[in-house]
């Protein structure tokens, strides 16, 4: 049995029942919204809904967050299979979670990766799968860099095959310098992102997005522009 792949309820240790009541509120955008794009997984996609790149470069493309703090793969697998999906046909679903998996194992958190990336083509089939590889963390080497580093070599081989869906390396030569040191100017706390780090990010997720769309936003210092090259009007969806 593989803990990272077996779906589960955060535990509501702090006595506030936030994580289900976010998990409910996702449900009613679900229904309420018709996005293009879901974005999903723990607070590396929870925190760039509040970035001004999210209102640059993805809210014109229709887009949903349904990103939550501290979630593991198992949470996010739970939160899919428990409806996060339904009642909408998003043509493109972004996926970013397993640095928070702090006592699986490399092989465990690779798995729950994929276990969720089937999830989300059960309820989803149509959808273009775009699962990020998990950035750097630390101020200094230490070995969770080294573990995230063969999770991602392990993701990019398993999904390289995998019909529909995409993986999207974040290399590490992004956010580490020539001495191995994270500047918080790129992550803030040597694991969250500042507005330079998820520029980092943003830029080539936005590029894969936009591919898969054929719809392009035109990003410049004052104002956003879609433009579709389908010839389709997006409507208003989100």
């Amino acid at each position: 049995m593989n803990p990272a792949a077996e779906a589960q309820v955060v535990e509501d240790v702090h006595g506030d029942g936030r994580w289900m009541s976010l998990h409910k509120r996702f449900l009613l955008e679900a229904k309420e919204r018709e996005p293009e794009v879901v974005f999903i997984g723990d607070s590396l996609i929870a925190q760039l809904q509040h970035m001004p790149i999210w209102q640059q470069m993805f809210e014109p493309l229709h887009c949903l967050n349904f990103g939550i703090g501290a979630d593991q793969t198992q949470h996010v697998l739970w939160r899919v299979q428990n409806g996060e999906l339904d009642n909408m046909e998003p043509k493109v679903v972004v996926l970013l979670v397993g640095t928070n998996n702090h006592s699986h194992s490399r092989e465990q958190i690779v798995g729950g990766i994929l276990e969720i990336v089937s999830a989300i083509q059960a309820k989803q089939p149509q959808a273009q799968v775009v699962v990020m590889g998990i950035p750097p963390r630390g101020e200094n080497p230490n070995s969770l860099r080294e573990k995230i580093r063969e999770i991602n070599t392990s993701l990019a081989e398993d999904l390289k095959d995998k019909g529909n869906v995409t993986f999207l390396n974040i290399d590490a030569s992004w956010f580490v310098n020539t001495e191995g040191k994270i500047t918080h100017h790129d992550m803030h706390d040597y694991l969250h992102m500042t507005r330079r780090g998820y520029q980092k990010i943003c830029e080539p997720l936005l590029e894969e997005i936009q591919n898969l769309l054929q719809t392009f936003v035109k990003v410049e210092s004052t104002s956003v522009e879609t433009v579709s090259m389908a010839g389709e009007l997006a409507g208003d969806k989100a």
